[in-house]
């Protein structure tokens, strides 16, 4: 390692000497000034990894002096040095960006203490955080091998996504590799606990599942219905959990989150099925039923989620609900986001709000088709971070900062989540077989059947039977699905890309957040 320079600022320097011995017997390389100007100007000519600073000396004092050293370089780590611990010389001193501050006399270790922290904090938290997975790694795995059930398994996903994102602070890429080796044994297992439990939780009459789309309102949202505080309901399509926690800390700002949960998108993880079946409170099987002309089959014209809000009214209705005072919002372009801000205030006279935000969505449709976008979100890391950054300057965040003062509860979820695919599996199909990349429904359907979930009959899965002789196929890990025809260039245009429909932790095990006012 490369030593770390320090630069020292103190008029009297000369009676520091021994201190400045002891940190160059550590192996840090000190260079020092008597004064803020040749201290600024010492900043601008060469590199220092740290600047200590006293702060009364004659001349401009240590926070003038830490001022225009900001104004050269804003990520210099400066530690104060002062006598006087008065509270707004620290209140002014905090508000400049200071690293650390010690008050006179200083001893050796304290120096050095601070500028460990400073300079090898990074290297550290690395460290860490790669001996802390090494322990934790092991009992994943027994965790994995001990036939989990459906709580458990939201556990083990939320255990997984947590050191994910731990394991970005670590420059290892062996661990990475490591983990990244669990994560997909914990698809291979998550998809049998899907093929071996999933018709019995769709089957009729059924009491032993998880919270689903179609339980999620009446289970997770309307139980936090009060008198006179307006709850709202945003629904954000596509997101996963680790998304969500990009943008946790946004949300931390303005609300109070009282629980962080996750609960159990339907087959096939895709919009029409998902969302159609959160609003409607059943299961597609029964929207097709009680429904017939709205519920539209994947291989029928026309939009597949025009109808939500007619099913949400029907869902209140059912439950006894049918005299709140509700709106409905989508919002699928930035236009519709504007109106959304304006409009925000008057939705605080409804009882419900629901608002149904359109974006990860689009972009991880978009992505496959943009090339700026396979460059900006290629990895799960960058597509969170897009995430964070839309969030951030979105409409939607607008919007909600505009009540976050007024007394109201809140539900955030999403309707299913997304998965990188990244080896494809061959299917053979008639015509009328679906495009959609993680599931496939249609007559005929040649495939491998270890690569898949296959319902021959689709009302097993709680879905309609939209021919006769029609099956649906659900894509397991990270697969997805391609035709034999232009087979190539297929596979390489969708490798690599986020696609939804199928059995993944990331699609099926989702967020739904509860928040209120702070």
């Amino acid at each position: 390692m490369s030593l770390a320079k320090i630069l020292w600022v103190d008029d009297e320097i000369d009676s520091l000497t021994s201190q400045i011995m002891f940190l160059e017997n550590k192996g840090y390389e000190v260079a020092t000034k008597t004064n803020g100007f040749d201290a600024v100007e010492y900043v601008k000519d060469n590199i220092v990894d740290v600047v200590l600073l006293d702060e009364t000396m004659p001349g401009i004092t240590g926070l003038q002096t830490l001022q225009q050293i900001k104004e050269q370089n804003n990520n210099l780590p400066v530690v104060l040095i002062t006598k006087n611990e008065a509270e707004n010389l620290m209140d002014e001193a905090i508000g400049s960006q200071i690293s650390d501050y010690l008050i006179k006399p200083v001893n050796p270790n304290q120096v050095w203490l601070s500028l460990k922290k400073l300079i090898d904090n990074k290297r550290l938290v690395a460290e860490k955080t790669t001996a802390a997975y090494q322990q934790e790694f092991r009992s994943l795995f027994m965790t994995l091998n001990s036939n989990p059930d459906y709580n458990e398994w939201m556990d083990l996903y939320k255990k997984l996504v947590y050191w994910e994102l731990e394991m970005k602070k670590s420059d290892s890429p062996e661990m990475q590799e490591v983990f990244q080796t669990q994560k997909q044994e914990a698809n291979t297992e998550f998809f049998k606990f899907i093929s071996r439990n999933y018709a019995s939780w769709v089957a009729p009459k059924s009491t032993d599942g998880p919270i689903m789309s179609h339980t999620l309102l009446k289970y997770k949202v309307l139980p936090h219905l009060e008198k006179g505080t307006p709850l709202f309901f945003v629904l954000i399509d596509n997101l996963r959990f680790d998304q969500w926690k990009a943008i946790q800390h946004i949300f931390a700002e303005s609300f109070r989150i009282h629980e962080e949960e996750t609960f159990y998108a339907i087959l096939p993880t895709a919009t029409q099925y998902a969302r159609n079946a959160i609003f409607a409170g059943m299961l597609p099987i029964d929207i097709e039923k009680n429904f017939p002309s709205q519920w539209k089959n994947d291989d029928e014209e026309g939009g597949k989620n025009l109808y939500e809000e007619e099913f949400l009214k029907a869902q209140l209705k059912k439950m006894g609900k049918g005299d709140l005072k509700f709106s409905y919002t989508k919002i699928t372009n930035n236009h519709d986001g504007q109106k959304l801000v304006d409009n925000m205030h008057n939705f605080l006279q409804n009882d419900f709000n629901v608002i149904v935000y359109n974006f990860v969505d689009m972009l991880s449709h978009a992505r496959t088709e943009m090339e700026v976008l396979k460059e900006l979100a290629g990895d799960e890391t960058s597509y969170r971070s897009i995430t964070e950054s839309w969030f951030e300057h979105s409409p939607l965040h607008q919007a909600l900062k505009k009540i976050a003062d007024k007394k109201m509860n809140m539900v955030v979820a999403t309707d299913h989540g997304s998965t990188r695919v990244k080896t494809p599996a061959k299917v053979i199909g008639d015509k009328q077989t679906t495009a959609n990349l993680r599931y496939k429904h249609g007559r005929n359907l040649n495939y491998e059947a270890k690569d898949v979930l296959a319902f021959r009959d689709p009302k097993e899965a709680g879905l309609p039977v939209p021919n006769v002789n029609s099956s649906f196929i659900f894509a397991k890990g990270d697969m997805f699905l391609c035709y034999p025809n232009n087979y190539n260039h297929f596979v390489n245009y969708y490798r690599n890309t986020f696609q939804h429909g199928g059995i993944s932790l990331e699609e099926m095990i989702v967020p739904v957040i509860r928040m209120s006012n702070k």
